[in-house]
């Protein structure tokens, strides 16, 4: 691609796609700023949409910010680029998390055709709040998942019967301190949208896609509601027996949780490519100390940073998104 190419049309959808990908509450913690003349697109965290009551360290905002840095890939590549990326690039500027350098086909390297394949998902994922089928995901699918986490230097384990029943009770361990814990209720309150405020939101978790309340099972899926009244939601059964991921860095600091946001996207548009639904949790990971208890007993290694909950059901509804003038300078 010819460097006149990359024009403010191309840069904006780039971003555009970027911004699909998920967030804590969906709060979008990100903003670009595009260096025309030196074809340097930045990627910026923003505080104003952190929680520092409910994800301390920020772990979680870069965990975001790195899904957005994976879809900016696969944008790329699909538009016959290639991001020439670098994280944290400035250490005296801790808000900037990465720096993508886009270079066309004129610079001599050839566009990611495995990124590329994956640009078709992008609009498609979504995270899924309802029961998944008791339905076993083939071998061949959780292989090739490991191996999505893998080309980012993160690791995706399935754990087995009772491994995944320790997980599920420090999610609910969770979900208890999470009705006593007025900070989590604030931020939770913050970011959900209700009534009409649904239908005009740019950002947050809208009631349409709290999904059903559960009535039974042992699926982790986080109620949002809370003990707010959400009109025509209804009840019903989760799957008993859900099926589980870890995704684990070898560190745990601000490059590894940009690492884990590029290999969770990945696992998620590969999830998606492969016709399976699916949601996160990471409440019950918000200390190093929880983070050390949900990593595999057998090996002991790693640092768990996100629970995937993986299955074939609905893919659930698209969340809001940001206008991308929101998050996007061009100078």
């Amino acid at each position: 691609m010819a460097l006149r190419q990359l024009d403010e049309k191309t840069v904006t959808t780039l971003v555009a796609e970027a911004t699909t990908a998920p967030s804590m509450h969906n709060a979008q913690p990100w903003r670009f700023r595009f260096l025309a003349a030196e074809r340097l697109l930045l990627l910026y965290a923003d505080l104003e949409r952190a929680m520092p009551r409910s994800d301390h360290g920020n772990r979680a905002l870069h965990i975001g910010c790195g899904a957005a840095l994976f879809n900016l890939r696969v944008s790329a590549a699909h538009a016959g680029l290639t991001p020439d990326v670098r994280l944290l690039p400035e250490p005296q500027d801790p808000l900037l998390l990465a720096a993508v350098h886009l270079t066309g086909q004129a610079a001599g390297r050839a566009p990611d055709d495995e990124l590329a394949r994956l640009h078709g998902v992008i609009r498609q994922r979504h995270t899924s709040r309802h029961p998944f089928a008791e339905k076993d995901i083939p071998e061949d699918i959780r292989t090739t998942l490991q191996d999505a986490a893998a080309r980012e230097s993160a690791a995706l384990l399935f754990p087995g019967p009772w491994h995944a029943e320790t997980v599920l009770d420090l999610v609910r361990d969770a979900e208890s301190r999470d009705v006593t814990d007025s900070g989590a209720r604030e931020d939770l309150v913050r970011w959900t949208r209700l009534g009409p405020e649904a239908d005009s939101a740019v950002d947050g978790v809208p009631e349409y896609a709290f999904g059903p309340r559960k009535r039974d099972g042992k699926a982790p899926v986080r109620d949002f509601a809370g003990r707010r009244p959400v009109a025509d939601r209804g009840t019903t059964t989760f799957e008993y027996t859900p099926h589980l991921a870890l995704l684990s860095t070898p560190g745990d600091g601000p490059a590894d949780w940009l690492r884990a946001g590029q290999a969770l996207e990945r696992v998620l548009l590969e999830a998606t490519l492969a016709d399976l639904a699916t949601s996160l949790t990471s409440h019950a990971l918000e200390t190093p100390e929880l983070r050390l208890l949900v990593r595999d007993p057998g090996s002991g290694t790693g640092q768990v940073q996100m629970v995937l909950r993986l299955g074939y059901g609905p893919r659930g509804p698209a969340t809001p998104r940001r206008p991308v003038t929101d998050v996007l300078d061009i100078v």
